[in-house]
């Protein structure tokens, strides 16, 4: 059962001076009780793509569903049946953290005990500091009230627009720990974020780039479609040897990679001659292996050949 449809959205922003393409005819659809991800960098539609689907925003062409429920026509339904968490905090500041629990849980006509199976795990850790102002909370503490307020009324549905953005790696952990518990529960998570290495940790993934879909499939499924060699190159000056492997005959893609530089390899290249190359460049302390590629690997590759 389909939870989330997507048909052919198109959304254009126009201003002054220019007119930007937010949305470019994107489609997806999401299952009942599945953990989706929404993986692309800054300005790449995700923002876009989640208000329209919580009936922030209309698209300009095209439909869309939520709960079998069309976006415009239902919208009023649609948001009581929802939760949603915008990617900056948009909580009460000046409201302690039991005041903006109590405050969500009033407009959603429910109280927190009537769910608290639900927000247990998440309100465990904040109630220590349920008379705190919520604008003195740390970044991670934000974000678990954020959570547990979208979840107050207990949606079918929720929708994540970069949640672990600015946290530590420690509350990104703990959130992610979060959204499992709540898959357990059967509610279905549409989840946008710019971390790559977060795709991990959905069931599938969608990935955008400049408001175009270039994937849709587990995270397991896009990397096995990454066919090239891959290799990690390193050696004692990084800089001077990014721009050696980028001018290799044999090399059709360079970028960096944390301490690696990664190279997408043509197939049936010559190990041996890249070596000798790098080293008649006067490159030491050189490190050559061969990696398995990771989602930003492929998503590198995706958007490379969009481009083309």
């Amino acid at each position: 059962m389909k939870t989330i449809t997507v048909d052919n959205l198109v959304k254009t922003y126009k201003t002054s001076k220019q007119s930007v393409e937010a949305l470019k005819g994107v489609s997806l659809a999401v299952n009942s009780g599945e953990l989706f991800g929404l993986i692309g960098p800054d300005g790449a539609g995700k923002t876009t793509l989640i208000r329209i689907l919580v009936t922030l925003l209309v698209a300009d062409s095209g439909s869309a569903w939520v709960d079998e429920l069309e976006v415009v026509k239902d919208y009023k339904i649609i948001r009581q049946r929802v939760g949603y968490m915008p990617g900056t905090f948009s909580l009460y500041q000046d409201l302690t953290v039991q005041e903006n629990l109590d405050f969500f849980a009033t407009v959603f006509e429910t109280f927190i005990e009537e769910n608290y199976d639900l927000v247990k795990d998440i309100y465990i850790q904040i109630e220590p500091f349920k008379n705190r102002r919520a604008g003195k909370l740390s970044g991670g503490m934000k974000q678990k009230l954020a959570l547990c307020c979208a979840l107050i009324h207990k949606p079918t549905v929720l929708f994540l627009d970069e949640p672990t953005t600015g946290v530590d790696a420690v509350s990104r952990k703990e959130f992610w720990d979060m959204l499992a518990n709540l898959k357990q529960q059967g509610i279905t998570t549409l989840v946008s974020t710019p971390y790559m290495d977060e795709a991990s940790m959905c069931d599938r993934v969608a990935l955008i780039q400049e408001g175009t879909i270039l994937a849709i499939d587990t995270p397991q499924t896009i990397n096995q479609q990454f066919n090239n060699p891959l290799l990690a190159v390193a050696s004692t000056h990084m800089f001077p040897l990014l721009n050696d492997l980028k001018t290799y005959d044999q090399a059709t893609a360079t970028y960096p990679f944390g301490e690696y530089h990664h190279v997408v390899m043509q197939p049936g290249y010559d190990p041996i001659r890249l070596e000798k190359y790098l080293q008649d460049k006067k490159h030491s302390g050189l490190e050559i292996k061969v990696v398995s590629p990771t989602i930003e690997d492929s998503f590198i590759q995706l958007m490379s050949k969009n481009r083309s």
